[in-house]
């Protein structure tokens, strides 16, 4: 993240440990009321990402490499296999 990308916001911390995100790192986020955020304690300091893309960089950590095995060289090839796997699946 480049310097002129670095948002920097400060909130006071309420007496159940509650946080109000200010709005231009909400923005930032890319959460409305109601979503999730995730927070990661890691050598000190606290990142806070939100819940929704957490999981799918998770999910594409555990996935990696399964498209090789499964021999999809390339988007056409899930693409087909998608189409194939719905055609199928309408024939019944």
């Amino acid at each position: 993240m480049s310097e002129s990308n670095i948002l920097i916001n400060d909130a006071r911390v309420m007496s159940k440990g509650q946080v109000t995100i200010p709005k231009n790192i909400r923005e930032a986020l890319g959460v409305a009321t109601g979503d999730r955020v995730t927070f990661i304690f890691e050598n000190g300091s606290v990142r806070v990402i939100n819940s929704a893309v957490y999981a799918m960089q998770k999910f594409q950590e555990q996935m990696k490499g399964q498209a090789e095995k499964s021999e999809f060289a390339s988007e056409e090839d899930v693409t087909d296999w998608i189409t194939n796997t719905r055609r199928g699946e309408n024939a019944e």
